[in-house]
């Protein structure tokens, strides 16, 4: 049986400390840290998606820094991206707005109406210390036609379910509007054996 397999780019945006490091290593890793280093310029992650019982995708992840003197470099990583995730911290109004202006600059900036673009509310766990109300949250994301999700990389609450439903979304995104990618796979007989890779 063969499995046919793209590769698909997918993009963490948001400020410094608002989690996007931990919601990767909960996801690829299953794992959490308590004391996260800051990202320097971007780590880069893969994890394998099964779409179906033919279909599979390799999502190709890009944590970028947060801190403002790395901002300039954002554009040479979304550039060309499938999924972005534009991540914002519950508990922290600022970062909600640095997370609203990383929305307006994707709408300027990119080329292509193509691209699925998240925003996350991260750190639910912490809900004493909200700053941010879901209904505000959600009513950015609905006015922005942005694909709106509450986590916790702590917890690893909807983490996992959440890149399900996203990986989902951009395959069938990219293959409703007939989008080329040129890295594509054919494993024989589902036998999976990439570098650094996780499977679902």
């Amino acid at each position: 049986m063969n499995m046919n397999m793209n590769r698909y780019k997918a993009v963490l945006l948001g400020e410094a400390g608002v989690g996007k490091s931990s919601i990767v290593h909960r996801y690829v890793n299953d794992n959490f840290y308590e004391l996260q280093e800051s990202t320097i310029g971007a780590a880069f992650f893969k994890k394998t998606h099964r779409i179906d019982n033919e279909n599979s995708i390799i999502l190709e992840i890009w944590d970028t820094a947060g801190q403002e003197r790395y901002h300039g470099l954002a554009p040479m990583y979304y550039r060309g991206a499938h999924l972005i995730l534009v991540v914002f911290d519950v508990t922290n109004t600022n970062s909600f707005a640095r997370a609203q202006k990383y929305i307006n600059e994707l709408r300027e900036n990119l080329r292509t109406n193509n691209v699925v673009i998240a925003f996350l509310g991260n750190k639910i766990d912490m809900e004493k210390g909200r700053e941010v109300s879901k209904l505000i949250a959600e009513g950015f994301a609905k006015q922005n036609n942005l694909l709106y999700y509450e986590i916790s990389a702590k917890t690893g609450y909807n983490i996992e379910e959440m890149f399900n439903k996203l990986c989902n979304h951009v395959y069938l995104n990219c293959n409703e509007n007939n989008i080329n990618i040129t890295n594509r796979v054919n494993i024989l007989n589902q036998n999976i054996d990439l570098k650094n890779d996780s499977c679902c």
